[in-house]
């Protein structure tokens, strides 16, 4: 068995004397995990750092076992990642939800392509924040979980949209919530494409999809915690001059 994809290295750690064992989200393979020959060698080791883009050529006797890849670098993203404190986290809680949530092997090439794009973004601080919402509210949907925003799930108007259930994901609008507005979770205007998308809102915006997140997402996972990378990231957007 064998084939060649392009990937986004997720995590690396240590095989042995000098191999690695990589887990890469691939365009075409999904989450796939493999043995690098000669990983943690000098020569390797500065190639294998998450969010490295990769060529892979992946091999093994059969298709369920681990296999070992051939890696070659298309794009080093270390640099980027060391340009300030929000790209790192950025960079940290990107790769850390998608090892948390991929399921191994099965193929996402929408999610792909957007994790391509915006880890390309990196070093574009103004743009950053703002980019990685849209990929959350993104990872949630690929994930079964995506929200519906487009019009109230008790009135049907499409305008006045200020609530989010912490059910079903829809929108309420502030007439439909009625007595029940306190137990809504809070929908800014920046998840409607409005507004300035400034970092604190868009920080609240981060609170209600990390609620589904962690309520919906995790829970179907086995309630597992979510990575704290996440949450590191969210605060330093709330915190930002």
């Amino acid at each position: 068995m064998d084939w060649r994809d392009h990937g986004i290295l997720l995590t690396v750690r240590r095989h042995g004397e000098s191999a690695a064992i990589i887990d890469v989200f691939t365009e075409g393979h999904g989450r796939h995990a493999g043995v690098v020959r000669g990983g943690a060698g000098r020569r390797m080791a500065p190639i294998l750092q998450p969010g490295a883009q990769l060529d892979l050529t992946w091999r093994a006797r059969l298709e369920e076992h681990l296999g070992s890849y051939q890696a070659e670098p298309l794009r080093s993203r270390a640099a980027a990642a060391l340009s300030g404190r929000l790209a790192l986290a950025g960079l940290n809680a990107v790769t850390a939800l998608l090892s948390f949530c991929l399921p191994e092997r099965e193929a996402y090439p929408a999610l792909y392509a957007r994790t391509e794009q915006l880890l390309d973004l990196l070093e574009q601080e103004d743009l950053w924040p703002l980019a990685y919402l849209h990929w959350e509210v993104a990872l949630l949907e690929e994930m079964g979980f995506g929200l519906d925003l487009t019009a109230c799930a008790v009135t049907g108007a499409e305008e006045g949209l200020v609530y989010v259930s912490p059910k079903t994901g829809r929108a309420v609008s502030a007439a439909g919530a009625g007595d029940w507005a306190d137990r809504l979770l809070p929908l800014p205007p920046v998840l409607l494409g409005q507004g300035a998308a400034e970092d604190p809102e868009i920080a609240i915006a981060l609170r209600t999809t990390g609620y589904f997140l962690e309520s919906h997402l995790a829970r179907a996972l086995g309630n597992r915690p979510l990575p704290e990378a996440r949450g590191r990231l969210v605060d330093l957007i709330s915190r930002r001059p």
